[in-house]
């Protein structure tokens, strides 16, 4: 990898995005710490948990004050005490956000063009689009358990993808100059934050699944690692990364097509066989799969959550060992 001139644009924008990556880094610990902390005492009753956010808890708030202190949703100050880590972790994701988009901002203004013309760029825009839409999502449920895991994602992503992937601004290629690459991308990395949620419940879902079947054949509460107890449903959990799966998968289908249309303004045609393409209409043939299993076929439980996974251990598999292994038309990785 060859250094920027520090003072370049380019070299600012490197510096903040590493400055956002030690930022996420911290995240990630705030978080870590949040699920060691999670745990329900037994001498404590535990309530359902629920998947609610801003929103639903500022209703619960309104109630409580209109009928007064409820038990049910009384807050121990031993959780009030666990929520503050969850809450230094967010606060925390948001800061490394701002230097992420700033970082990603920099570098376009850098190259004179939108900042998604090989691998490092597309990381660069992908990962901040991952956690935009996570902290979106916050608002209308509290998935803040995840953060550990989309976080930890995000700085093994971004960090590996600014190590290993990173290149100096270049003039873009022919086929890069249409508008279609804002759509096509924007869409696909969109579709990829969703997926990416999705997984992540997909994995607690498949804990959560483990933790209720010891504690239904032993009697037991605490069937798994304590954090647990305090999580929804292994069937919330599934119902939530159901739903992530089929927005993200609108946006996937139009991926598909706006790369069609893309092509054939490049190319003069629609389809060709070429390696990204057929891999990309596989991720599409996997999703629609579980889609198609889980409404009509009653795929259900862990057999639902790992096609979720493998879903999107092959749009992470598209995206490095494809374009950096597999040659084509769509041979924009800007590595050498």
């Amino acid at each position: 990898m060859t250094g920027p001139d520090p003072l370049s644009l380019d070299g600012i924008s490197l510096l903040v995005v590493w400055t956002a990556i030690a930022t996420y880094l911290l995240a990630f610990i705030a978080y870590t710490i949040d699920l060691a902390g999670r745990s329900v005492p037994a001498s404590v009753p535990q309530r359902e948990p629920a998947l609610v956010g801003a929103a639903a808890r500022a209703d619960r708030s309104t109630q409580s004050r209109q009928s007064g202190p409820v038990d049910s949703v009384r807050t121990p100050p031993a959780n009030r005490q666990r929520l503050l880590w969850a809450r230094i972790g967010t606060s925390l994701t948001v800061l490394a956000f701002l230097f992420h988009l700033a970082g990603t901002v920099l570098r376009g203004i850098a190259a004179g063009r939108v900042p998604w013309a090989n691998m490092y760029e597309f990381a660069l825009t992908g990962t901040l689009l991952i956690v935009a839409v996570y902290l979106l999502v916050l608002r209308r449920y509290d998935l803040r358990f995840l953060g550990a895991f989309l976080i930890g994602m995000i700085v093994l992503l971004l960090g590996g993808a600014t190590i290993a992937f990173y290149v100096e601004v270049v003039p873009l290629m022919d086929p890069l100059k249409s508008i279609w690459l804002v759509i096509h991308v924007f869409v696909a990395s969109l579709a990829t934050a969703l997926f990416a949620i999705a997984c992540g419940l997909a994995v607690t879902q498949l804990m959560q699944t483990r933790r209720e079947r010891r504690a239904d054949a032993t009697s037991a509460r605490n069937g798994g690692p304590r954090f647990l107890a305090t999580l929804p449903t292994a069937d919330a959990l599934e119902s939530l990364a159901y739903r992530f799966v089929i927005v993200g998968f609108v946006f996937w289908t139009f991926t598909l097509i706006a790369g069609a249309i893309w092509a054939n303004d490049s190319w003069g045609r629609y389809w060709g066989f070429d390696t990204k393409e057929v891999w990309t209409f596989v991720i599409w043939v996997l999703y629609a799969g579980y889609i198609h299993a889980r409404a009509t076929r009653g795929w259900r439980g862990t057999r639902s959550a790992w096609l979720c996974i493998t879903g999107f251990a092959t749009v992470l598999f598209n995206f490095t060992v494809v374009n950096m292994f597999f040659k084509g038309l769509h041979a924009y990785s800007g590595l050498s």
